[in-house]
């Protein structure tokens, strides 16, 4: 894959091509690429702006009060984990990082709460709750929409999806990389492929991100404003049986003159329910595909890896 054949990627849109249109578009370039750009998606641009500044106020705060939310608590599940914690699996270096992760909320009682703890929210910032609720909820609606073109790309009924990932262990993560000096090393995130099922991110306004082609090309990757960049996770990759293939990509630095400023992002984790058994679909197994993997829980699966990522201690 050429960048002459990454510019070609089309951005599709969610309002303007017929269901079964955007459900083949949207699979092909997942299929060919591990990744797809989705424009006319019905997020309210005005949330998403009060979001950024939102972010911007809770990482400008002193490292004492950030650090009284300390995700370590939870599994890194919810909550604030520190600069230079995360490490993509197999890397020697920590990511240059600090985020913030907010998850769904489940009723008192429900039995998937044992795998899914409560959200905690910033005192300083008592418009962070439910501003980052509101885009939590925003990014479910829009992922179950897209799943649902999933769905219809691999030939099974539309709504196939909406079980699996009923109170599924979604997370919106909140990330800043800070300023780095004109002289750092040109990593911000080592390269990695996502866990989930789907990742859904919004722009950054600083670049940065790349993805690995299939000649094992690192190429940016730079969606147009307010259009989202979605990726296959390790999970659909093995759901599918490696037909829809998880793509590596990673953060670099800008060039040396934008390093003193700082990026951030809003990554969507959209994540199976924990007790759902990861099999690889019949029609996705074949004598050229052969089955991969052994079947797993959502919720196994989950802690393997966020094991092999430093935010869970083995």
């Amino acid at each position: 894959m050429s960048q002459t054949v990454l510019d070609q990627v089309p951005v599709l849109s969610m309002a303007d091509m017929p269901k079964a249109d955007f459900a083949q578009a949207f699979g092909q370039s997942f299929q060919r690429f591990g990744f797809a750009m989705v424009r006319d998606h019905g997020m309210d641009p005005k949330l998403i702006d009060d979001s950024w500044a939102m972010a911007r106020r809770f990482f400008d705060l002193p490292e004492a009060v950030k650090q009284r939310y300390d995700a370590k608590y939870n599994g890194g599940q919810r909550g604030y984990t520190a600069f230079g914690t995360e490490i993509a699996k197999g890397a020697s270096e920590n990511d240059l990082k600090e985020f913030w992760h907010v998850g769904r909320d489940l009723p008192e009682g429900d039995p998937l709460a044992q795998s899914m703890p409560p959200n905690v929210w910033p005192d300083e910032l008592p418009e962070f709750k439910p501003l980052f609720a509101s885009l939590y909820r925003e990014f479910d609606r829009v992922g179950a929409e897209l799943l649902s073109a999933i769905a219809l790309y691999l030939e099974l009924p539309e709504r196939w999806f909406d079980g699996p990932i009923e109170n599924g262990n979604s997370i919106l993560r909140l990330l800043h990389y800070p300023p780095v000096s004109p002289h750092a090393p040109g990593i911000r995130a080592g390269a990695h492929e996502d866990i989930n099922l789907i990742t859904l991110l919004l722009g950054a306004e600083e670049g940065g991100l790349e993805l690995k082609d299939r000649d094992g090309n690192w190429l940016p990757v730079v969606p147009p404003p307010g259009a989202l960049a979605i990726n296959v996770g390790d999970m659909l990759q093995r759901l599918t049986n490696h037909v829809l293939p998880s793509t590596s990509h990673r953060v670099v630095n800008p060039p040396p003159e934008r390093r003193g400023h700082s990026r951030y992002s809003m990554p969507f984790f959209l994540h199976l329910r924990p007790d759902f058994m990861i099999d690889a679909l019949p029609q996705c197994v074949s004598a050229d595909n052969p089955r991969r993997d052994p079947p797993i829980s959502a919720h196994d699966y989950l802690t393997e890896r966020l094991i092999e990522i430093g935010l869970i201690k083995a």
